[in-house]
């Protein structure tokens, strides 16, 4: 068994505050979730935490692009050498978000290395770019597109390393079957979409199975999984800054996870937008806890 280092990215800069005059709190994700023993309970090293810069959005407003972008760019660099040193070390991060943003720390990571692909467990496909939306703003509704190359260069290219994934390379699992307006798009770019429906239909664990099988290629590295709590149904997961319906069950998360993390060519994983103010009994954030814990448990 690969170590585990738990690693916290409390970072908020991607997300539009929930109020005026306030600011997300994912950022205390990370907290929550070791307030629940999530180290000690997954037997890992202590990865410590890289330090978000402060969120201020300043005088953005819509049309001036993804706000609070420099702030992004030098914490990918600063999230992705961490990452690095772990994955190189033949560690496995448990990286504790945050928002979604904190992806693209793990992309530019991994595309130093070389080619890897990304299981991305959402909501929604997070693929908002100029080429599909005039309302560009928050990066953590855009980290895929953004992954794949498309926005403004100084979040997609750093480093000279555009694109950090390609489209052949993501696999998108969870989305809601109500969630049309990526689809066609996706479907062009060949970026598959399991629907909550599809899971369902084909069983979570068969498809997460068939993913892991197709990214053991010569041509890729290995890939990572980002979990987005919002995928979980607002009736167990409320507390996450879209709780949208028809969401997949704690069981059916565990079954798609599991076989994914239990891949020799899964070298890490993601975990982010639950946020303990909208959870004041941390029933949620137990929950979430229990679910990574035993989706990484074999059975």
């Amino acid at each position: 068994m690969r170590t585990r280092v738990v690693l916290d990215a409390p970072s908020n800069l991607g997300l539009r505050p929930p109020a005026p005059g306030t600011v997300p709190g994912c950022y205390k994700l990370a907290g929550a979730l070791r307030e629940q023993r999530i180290v000690q309970r997954l037997g890992a090293l202590e990865g410590g935490v890289v330090v978000p810069p402060r969120y201020d959005r300043g005088g953005w407003q819509e049309g001036d692009g993804v706000f609070n972008a420099a702030a992004l760019a030098a914490y990918t660099v600063k999230l992705a050498d961490r990452v690095e040193r772990h994955v190189r070390a033949g560690e496995f991060p448990v990286v504790l978000g945050g928002d979604c943003s904190i992806q693209l720390g793990a992309s530019l990571a991994l595309r130093r290395l070389g080619r890897y692909g990304l299981v991305a467990v959402d909501a929604s496909a997070d693929f908002r770019h100029p080429g599909n939306s005039d309302r560009i703003g928050a990066a953590g509704g855009e980290e895929v597109a953004l992954g794949t190359g498309r926005g403004q260069d100084d979040l997609t290219n750093l480093e000279g390393l555009k694109p950090y994934l390609r489209d052949e390379d993501v696999r998108l699992f969870g989305n809601r079957d109500a969630f049309q307006d990526d689809r066609a798009e996706l479907a062009a770019l060949k970026i598959p979409v399991v629907t909550v429906g599809d899971i369902r239909e084909w069983g979570a664990e068969a498809l997460a199975r068939a993913t892991a099988e197709a990214f053991a290629i010569p041509e890729l590295d290995g890939f990572w999984v980002h979990l987005d709590a919002d995928v979980l149904d607002p009736s167990v997961m409320p507390a996450v800054d879209s709780p949208d319906a028809d969401g997949l069950m704690p069981d059916e998360l565990v079954s798609l996870l599991r076989p994914l993390l239990a891949s020799p060519h899964c070298v890490g994983l993601n975990v982010t937008i639950y946020d303990p103010d909208l959870d004041p009994d941390g029933t949620a954030g137990a929950l979430l806890t229990d679910i990574v814990v035993s989706a990484f448990a074999q059975s």
